[in-house]
């Protein structure tokens, strides 16, 4: 019985650390916007990422192209493709942050 309950407790702790590697960042971070640009090159998207950049704040510009450099090797390494709806959203995302 006592080996049953170990073996949940090792499924429930890798799926919790499976969980926590999938959490995105929050909107209005440097990270979330490099994210819906990797997201948007991903989809085949027409990407302004300079204006994307620009309006960044000055101080967060460094996070913005880290992470977007991180996602690009991750993006490159492992493309997916994007349905409709992703497609239609991340435009939308998109068209926001450069008009920020």
């Amino acid at each position: 019985m006592s080996f049953a309950k170990s073996c949940l407790a090792g499924l429930s702790l890798l799926a919790l650390a499976a969980c926590s590697s999938t959490i995105t960042a929050l909107p209005g971070t440097p990270e979330y916007a490099a994210a819906q640009v990797s997201r948007g090159y991903d989809c085949g998207l027409r990407v302004d990422r300079q204006g994307v950049l620009a309006r960044v704040a000055r101080e967060d510009r460094q996070r913005f192209v880290s992470t977007s450099a991180s996602l690009a090797v991750k993006s490159y390494k492992a493309p997916r493709r994007c349905e409709a709806a992703e497609r239609l959203a991340v435009q939308r995302e998109l068209a926001l942050l450069t008009r920020r």
